[in-house]
């Protein structure tokens, strides 16, 4: 479309006695079209494909951040030996436990639980008035050390009441004890034992299974920082 002012120019260009010889599309009359450059050429591909490679990085590290087995996180493993060694505990099965609550990223959840291991106020206090920790507070919960000293007094304390039972004493840490104690209840009367497709709740289910696949991830993975090998 000719811009505004422009109407009636190519009528004009009729009456002229000679018209000059056409021009070569987008370039200026006498110009050479310009050969773009070798060294230009190459920067810009490196400069597209450096772009490329970093949207990758960013993917592919956020899929292995929250996949079991490829970017498998993992922080205070020496911690988790101690406690492990001290509660006489798969080291593995309270990393599993700490992925699936917070991936080693501790932060408050809506429910007010604290820490790595996700230990409400009241649960903590419990166990502290049960173990002898007169001193102390909620805030200890920030503390690495005591954190994963108390969800580890808690998964041993789960793990002797379920007689030793892995898979009802997670489902206990999520779904609660008199919850998992009606359901064991129940499939015991069917002379049967708990699974996880008896688990009526979703999340409880879902959180089973993915503890169960990260412990045995965080043992091929990190055997020898968990001091499995």
């Amino acid at each position: 479309m000719p811009f505004k002012g422009d109407m009636g120019w190519g009528r004009k260009m009729s009456y002229t006695r000679y018209s000059a010889a056409p021009r070569a599309r987008g370039h200026p009359r006498g110009a050479r079209a310009a050969k773009p450059s070798p060294g230009r050429s190459l920067l810009r591909m490196l400069t597209v494909t450096a772009t490329v490679v970093a949207l990758i990085v960013v993917v592919v590290t956020r899929v292995q951040h929250d996949r079991p087995g490829s970017g498998l996180p993992l922080s205070d493993a020496a911690v988790i030996r101690e406690q492990a060694a001290d509660k006489h505990l798969d080291p593995a099965l309270i990393a599993g436990v700490i992925y699936a609550e917070t991936k080693f990223d501790p932060r408050t959840s809506p429910a007010g639980a604290l820490g790595l291991m996700q230990i409400l106020p009241a649960t903590a206090h419990y166990i502290a008035h049960l173990s002898g920790g007169f001193r102390f507070t909620t805030s200890d919960l920030a503390t690495p050390k005591i954190n994963v000293a108390y969800g580890s007094w808690y998964l041993r304390y789960l793990l002797d009441h379920y007689e030793g039972d892995e898979m009802e004493a997670i489902a206990a840490y999520n779904g609660g004890l008199a919850n998992v104690d009606a359901w064991v209840g129940k499939v015991r009367e069917e002379g049967r034992k708990l699974t996880t497709a008896d688990i009526p709740f979703p999340e409880t289910r879902a959180y089973v299974r993915r503890v169960l696949r990260a412990q045995s991830e965080y043992r091929a993975v990190y055997g020898r920082q968990l001091g499995l090998t």
